[in-house]
């Protein structure tokens, strides 16, 4: 006699993954701009690290770390850490008061929690539109990058770029008319 038994089981996210807990370094390469930086746009540089801080039979969650950022800019720039809760078919912002809380709270779930619309960051598939006037989110494949976009209509925006099988290839943010924000875009790696 045979029983068949089924579970959601995580079969990876394409554009976010990790084989195992290590922490994953990248280099990243920009400019930033601001009110307090005279010469309009100016080289900013980081290195992300992308670490898989929990995983459940339904998904997993990454904090991306963004540390060593270095430019001529008066006011060194600091770009908070973010956790991003991957899915088979999802990136999500884990946007909560204490995020390190909300790990050990979502990875001992069972199955996935309700997400927000405005925290999706990234699809496998189809388009995803999304507006919270003054708002508009929208997310969508080319080729092997997923391209989450939202902006405000005073100039505001976030951009974040997700490729198959590499992860983040782009993190950037902007404030009002060039008031303040930066791009990064991760570096090809050089191989021996």
């Amino acid at each position: 006699m045979s029983i068949l038994l089924t579970a959601s089981t995580y079969a990876a996210n394409p554009f976010l993954d990790a084989k195992d807990d290590k922490p994953v370094s990248a280099n990243f390469r920009g400019t930033e701009w601001g009110d307090n930086i005279s010469q309009g746009e100016i080289a900013l540089t980081a290195r992300v690290i992308t670490t898989r801080v929990a995983k459940m039979p339904w998904g997993a969650i990454f904090k991306i770390g963004f540390i060593d950022l270095k430019s001529r800019a008066p006011q060194p720039r600091k770009i908070e850490p973010e956790y991003f809760v991957a899915t088979d078919d999802r990136i999500v912002l884990l946007n909560e008061e204490n995020d390190e809380a909300a790990v050990k709270k979502i990875s001992a779930m069972e199955k996935p929690p309700e997400f927000e619309p405005g925290n999706i960051y990234g699809v496998t598939n189809g388009k995803f539109n999304y507006e919270e006037r003054p708002w508009t989110t929208t997310i969508e494949l080319k080729g092997d990058q997923c391209i989450y976009l939202a902006s405000h209509n005073s100039g505001h925006f976030k951009k974040v770029v997700w490729r198959k099988g590499v992860g983040l290839i782009e993190y950037s943010m902007g404030y009002g008319a060039m008031a303040d924000g930066f791009r990064l875009m991760r570096t090809k790696t050089k191989t021996p």
